[in-house]
């Protein structure tokens, strides 16, 4: 694993070691140990899209390894005016450790990897977020004590969250629902990979009877980043596809409630799923600063070993 673009980028052994190592980095925060293995590195973040807990938690957690994170606003930096991501790539590879993007395309991605010598990780694109996943799946370990052999469920639109979780649960061994409004479904690329993957995987469009036994059920807005312009249409479409009391009661009783953030309540999900017993949302978001630390760590020092 040379960069982090992509779910598939990672192998189940991979995954476990991920989560491994993040549950031990967490341990020793909470204990005040310092893990300073990346001293004297430095971290490029590229920014087209505003950020609360990517750019926190990258920068913390870059800090808390000892190491240095540097804000590149792609309008700030000569990408912005139209330097190529490939001249880029380069260039940045002379100067950092690594680099994470947070890009409106997937392409710019793609490019930067393949044109940097340096590790690229994806903090989001318009097809993925592996980033969050993995913050996800170490919060499905310390609640379930295990990433396997349950019930997974997405309400809302097959977006790039969506995406990775598919990918991610056919890696792991969960079987996923997908439930979304005709016409939201996720990518067909992204379900055939799932289902090349092995993964138990199943579209609908009744979130009540994709909600039933469910170990796990997770919502992202219905509005992204990008999508502005149909919001009016989006917020009528998704009428009915929220995470609230009627789904958690027919749900397994121990179901945890899952969100990404930000969240907007009383759309997709209600105030008594987000902020009652069975979230673990704000969980999820600290666990994006474990999980990018363990992350940073395989990636970036890969070559001492």
């Amino acid at each position: 694993m040379k960069s982090l673009l992509s779910m598939t980028d990672l192998s189940l052994e991979d995954i476990y070691g991920i989560l491994d190592l993040a549950a031990e980095i967490k341990e020793k925060r909470s204990q005040g140990k310092i893990t300073d293995h990346l001293r004297n590195k430095s971290l490029g973040m590229i920014f087209e899209k505003s950020s609360t807990r990517t750019r926190v938690s990258f920068e913390v957690g870059m800090n808390d390894l000892g190491g240095h994170a540097i804000y590149l606003n792609s309008n700030d930096i000569q990408i912005g005016r139209g330097e190529t991501v490939e001249d880029t790539a380069k260039v940045l590879s002379r100067y950092l450790n690594g680099i994470i993007a947070r890009v409106y395309s997937h392409d710019t991605l793609v490019k930067l990897a393949e044109n940097a010598s340096i590790p690229v990780i994806n903090a989001l694109s318009d097809e993925e977020h592996p980033c969050q996943v993995l913050a996800d799946l170490l919060t499905i370990k310390e609640y379930k004590n295990r990433i396997s052999d349950m019930k997974f469920v997405w309400v809302g639109d097959g977006n790039n969250v969506c995406n990775s979780l598919m990918l991610a649960c056919a890696i792991v061994g969960m079987e996923i629902v997908v439930a979304c409004p005709k016409g939201y479904e996720p990518a067909e690329k992204y379900i055939q990979k799932t289902r090349e993957l092995g993964g138990v995987l199943t579209i609908t469009d009744n979130p009540l009877e994709a909600a039933k036994d469910a170990d796990v059920l997770y919502t992202d807005v219905w509005v992204s980043m990008g999508d502005e312009e149909e919001e009016a249409k989006r917020l009528k479409d998704f009428e009915g596809y929220q995470i609230n009391e009627e789904l958690i009661a027919v749900s397994k009783p121990d179901v945890i409630v899952m969100h990404c953030l930000p969240a907007h309540r009383s759309l997709e999900i209600s105030a008594g799923a987000i902020d009652g017993p069975h979230s673990v949302v704000f969980d999820q978001a600290e666990n994006r600063l474990h999980a990018q630390k363990a992350v940073l760590l395989k990636l970036m020092i890969v070559d001492e070993e």
